[in-house]
């Protein structure tokens, strides 16, 4: 009996998690798997593959504001993502304008980060709360209790997201700055050194915050 509790506990709570992450694969992982099958597989031109990519967003956004009369953030933020990038595909002939631009995705997605933080519905909570809920019950359950009784809770929710907008959106000026400083051979490199430094900041300091909400969860929980 216990063998069988055990099993259907692992199994509730697998699908849990597969329930939690749900939003993250649809409104992240499929546009960018459309957008990359259309570029690289199927040779179409970057317009054209942003394009194609949006059609997901743009349903999940329009089905969010029509039938939850609410907005759909991380959607959202991939549909402004691409119409940022088709509008800065016609930036060229100039090459630092060019490097510089790649910036912007960062910069696009570090503000929205910033900006849902402070109006109170931070972007980084889709895919926070699966990882330390990890798709059990009881956990879910406590990370709902602390966010309608604990301020220090909410507000290590609202700095994680914070934290790694302000350092995507640093991570974009610094870029900015050195389109126009360093040659542009250098930025052919630097520019994937400077993204992947930013991720593991955001990681280092974006799990300051997440420590503190894990031992909050698993506190409550007991």
């Amino acid at each position: 009996m216990a063998t069988i509790t055990t099993s259907a506990k692992t199994e509730q709570n697998t699908s849990g998690a597969a329930a939690a992450l749900r939003p993250l694969a649809v409104d992240v992982a499929v546009p960018l798997g459309v957008y990359y099958a259309a570029h690289s597989l199927f040779g179409l031109g970057l317009v054209a593959s942003l394009t194609v990519s949006s059609a997901v967003p743009v349903v999940r956004t329009v089905a969010g504001l029509l039938r939850d009369r609410s907005v759909n953030s991380l959607a959202l933020v991939m549909l402004v993502v691409n119409v940022a990038g088709i509008a800065l595909s016609a930036v060229a002939g100039d090459p630092r304008l060019m490097v510089a631009k790649d910036g912007a995705i960062s910069s696009v997605i570090g503000g929205s980060m910033i900006v849902t933080a402070l109006l109170g519905r931070p972007l980084m909570t889709a895919g926070l709360r699966p990882f330390l809920v990890k798709g059990d019950a009881a956990r879910s359950a406590a990370w709902d209790r602390l966010m309608a009784g604990s301020a220090a809770f909410r507000r290590d929710e609202r700095n994680f997201s914070l934290a790694w907008g302000a350092v995507l959106v640093t991570e974009c000026a610094a870029k900015v700055v050195l389109a126009y400083t360093v040659p542009v051979e250098t930025m052919v490199w630097l520019g994937t050194v400077l993204l992947v430094a930013a991720i593991g900041l955001g990681v280092l300091v974006g799990n300051v915050f997440a420590e503190r909400m894990a031992e909050r969860v698993t506190a409550e929980t007991v």
